[in-house]
């Protein structure tokens, strides 16, 4: 069984809205988040992202190479119970449904000197979450502090100067040698992490795409935590009746990605999909609008884990390897000795 000592709401949440057009505060978040990621339901409008140690008005995109932009119609503040917005069609077009997801951090952060590099951390070793800021140097093999305390099992890296560079990303369950991207639907590739696993302090990188001389990056760290996050992989069996993902909680989130093949990153959630099944379906790299069809999702968020009941390829495709990171609604039991249960 899973214990925390902590309500998983106070670190991660899940938060719906509808636009008015207008400047407005989103509330009851149940935190001041560190780490705000939006998404328009109904507009083909990019995935918008910002963070405490980059600071309000500074946003990237997740269906995107471009770098940073500053704009202040955008996210204009953190908030003690959720976060700002201005008037940009992105975050606040009048009538339009927002999805936010939010992760608390420890603020703007402080200087971390763990790694051959130095990097601002905003770290939560509670949550097993961290935000990294760094500047790189070209060197293979160069590292970064990420604060954590623990081995990050997912770690989401972006350049914030360079247009032309995709995100990429390290899996756990890909190891040090294959990484992927976060922008395209592309399978896993050659790594940059020089062959080197990531350790309880630092994190290691190489070649241009995490480390162009120079170039200001963001990094995006996960370690697991049991009860309230699991970062793991799976085998597809191309049927209705599809595997069940143990994940010790109820899930609140879930992104799941082919790592061997060309198939979109998906999301999945218990705001957009209260109840059973879950087949509101955003995807990572692309600005499409929220699917909602059983086809492609027809998935069940269960006590313990989840259970897929579709063989659509972005889900469960025979003896394809499938990534997937995932948060605690609730664990299956906690400290306050209330069990989760099925909804």
């Amino acid at each position: 069984m899973a214990y925390i000592n902590f309500n998983p709401q106070d670190y991660f949440n899940t938060k719906l809205y509808t636009g008015t057009g207008s400047a407005q505060s989103i509330s009851s978040v149940g935190f001041q988040p560190d780490w705000v990621w939006v998404k328009d339901r109904d507009a083909a409008n990019s995935h918008n992202v910002s963070d405490a140690v980059r600071g309000a008005t500074k946003t990237i995109f997740t269906d995107a190479i471009a770098a940073e932009v500053t704009d202040a119609t955008r996210l204009t503040s953190f908030d003690s119970d959720g976060f700002s917005v201005g008037t940009s069609t992105s975050w606040n077009t009048n009538t339009n449904d927002y999805v936010s997801w939010n992760w608390k951090a420890n603020g703007s952060g402080a200087s971390n000197t763990d790694g051959t590099i130095t990097s601002t951390v905003s770290a939560s070793t509670t949550s097993g979450f961290s935000i990294v800021k760094y500047t790189g140097n070209a060197v293979s093999g160069a590292t970064f502090g990420h604060g954590l305390g623990a081995v990050p099992k997912m770690v989401i890296i972006k350049s914030l100067d360079n247009g032309a560079t995709n995100w990429v990303i390290y899996h756990t369950s890909l190891g040090n040698t294959k990484k992927l991207y976060f922008d395209t639907a592309a399978q896993a590739t050659t790594s940059n992490w020089a062959n080197t696993s990531p350790t309880s302090s630092v994190f290691t990188i190489s070649g241009s795409e995490p480390n162009a001389s120079g170039e200001n990056f963001i990094a995006y760290c996960f370690a697991e935590k049991k009860g309230f996050s699991k970062i793991g992989s799976y085998t597809g069996n191309g049927n209705a009746d599809g595997p069940f993902i143990y994940t010790g909680t109820k899930p609140a989130f879930v992104l799941i990605k082919d790592a061997s093949n060309i198939t979109s990153w998906v999301i999945l959630d218990n705001k957009r999909s209260p109840f059973n099944s879950a087949d509101d379906v955003i995807r990572v790299n692309a600005n499409s609008a929220e699917a909602v069809d059983t086809a492609y999702a027809d998935t069940d968020f269960l006590s313990n884990g989840f259970k897929l009941r579709t063989s659509d390829a972005w889900f469960n495709t025979t003896g394809e390897t499938y990534i997937y990171m995932a948060f605690a609604e609730n664990p299956l039991v906690g400290t306050n000795n209330i069990p989760a249960t099925a909804r």
